[in-house]
């Protein structure tokens, strides 16, 4: 059997569907069956603008599902069973290991705003009952595990379930992993698919499967809309923290999370909006204010990077697996379309692509 598949934008679910193709396929299949991966990217490789490469990676089903449905939870506690194999076979190429926090994060909040924790401590139990592993850490167990969090927070939210990881790390192992497996990665190639399949405004041709994972770019093809999301990159030996931390506050809910290097990215959870421009002074402001609220020491660090990116929504923010026919002529082209990781992305993304996986051999094979 030969079977020839394009990949229809290189972020996280295009990476990581192309790899996991091609690993089942090296480990899995009998001589005399071939399988063709070609990822198309719109941007260019070394300027990377996909959502996956903006986030900052938490693996969060606890503090989503207080926002979200349950089915988020289930499907998160699936993926944080997954993320674990997947880093060490990637690892088991040849290729950078991945930072892995999977201590779990924490939720704060100044004292003037500690009703917004408890509510949200309520809403967990309300959504998860006896499932609810979140529990409430005293002062002098909040210091214990995060002495360089401002004296001002009196005592905090463990969530243990949660996880954390260098997603730009892992997304250039996953290009790595995709051409040492014999597939194929094409940058600056524009792909669209209605009302045919084109390649930078000529006909795509010659592949049996597309597969269209281009987050908001699919508007030609899916109803998605684009989530606002904003990220201070900063630097300093300052500070060090062990746990991605939520900062609750009535206006906006904030994160930061530590990454290798001495550096932590922050940003806001969800602004609905689909503007693409800069980031504003007010929200530099805000976030540059949650940073010194953790931690005054952070008025030295160095900023690094500052972005805002969308992340693709469907209406119901839940994930949808869509296959359709291909509108080209006379051809026995197969399209699927995979997206709407909302905010998400790391979160989902095991699950989703080993559901699409297990349909995509019921189909093929």
């Amino acid at each position: 059997m030969s079977l020839s598949i394009a990949i229809a934008g290189g972020g996280l679910l295009g990476s990581l569907i192309a790899w996991r193709l091609l690993q089942a396929h090296t480990t899995k299949t009998g001589q005399g069956s071939s399988l063709s991966v070609t990822v198309f990217e719109k941007h260019s490789l070394s300027k990377p603008r996909s959502a996956a490469h903006t986030a900052a990676a938490m693996i969060s089903p606890l503090s989503e599902v207080v926002v979200s449905e349950r089915a988020i939870y289930d499907m998160g506690i699936a993926s944080l069973s997954i993320w674990p194999t997947w880093l060490r076979e990637l690892k088991a190429l040849g290729l950078p290991e991945v930072h892995y926090q999977d201590n779990g994060s924490i939720v704060v909040a100044h004292p003037s705003d500690h009703a917004e924790l408890t509510q949200f401590a309520a809403d967990l139990n309300h959504h998860l009952g006896s499932d609810n592993t979140a529990s409430w850490l005293t002062n002098a167990e909040l210091r214990e595990r995060e002495p360089d969090l401002s004296s001002q927070f009196r005592e905090g939210l463990l969530l243990p379930k949660e996880a954390a990881l260098d997603n730009r790390q892992l997304l250039q192992n996953l290009q790595a992993a995709i051409v040492k497996l014999g597939g194929k990665i094409r940058d600056n190639a524009d792909i669209t698919l209605h009302p045919e399949p084109l390649l930078n405004g000529e006909p795509l041709t010659g592949f049996d499967l597309i597969i269209d994972t281009r987050g908001t770019g699919a508007k030609d093809h899916r109803p998605v809309r684009g989530v606002r999301g904003e990220v201070l990159w900063v630097q300093t030996p300052e500070v060090m923290l062990n746990h991605a931390i939520r900062l609750m506050h009535p206006r906006y809910k904030l994160y930061i999370v530590p990454k290798p290097g001495q550096r932590f990215i922050i940003g806001a959870t969800e602004i609905e909006s689909s503007d693409t421009s800069p980031v504003s002074v007010q929200s530099m402001m805000e976030l540059c204010s949650a940073l010194y609220t953790l931690n005054p020491a952070f008025a030295e660090a160095r900023i690094l990077e500052l972005d805002a990116n969308l992340r693709p929504c469907y209406l119901d923010n839940m994930p949808h697996t869509e296959w359709h026919s291909s509108n080209q002529q006379s051809s026995q082209q197969q399209c699927v379309s995979i997206n709407g990781l909302y905010r998400h992305g790391y979160l989902l993304a095991p699950f989703v692509v080993e559901q699409f996986l297990a349909d995509f051999i019921a189909r093929f094979y």
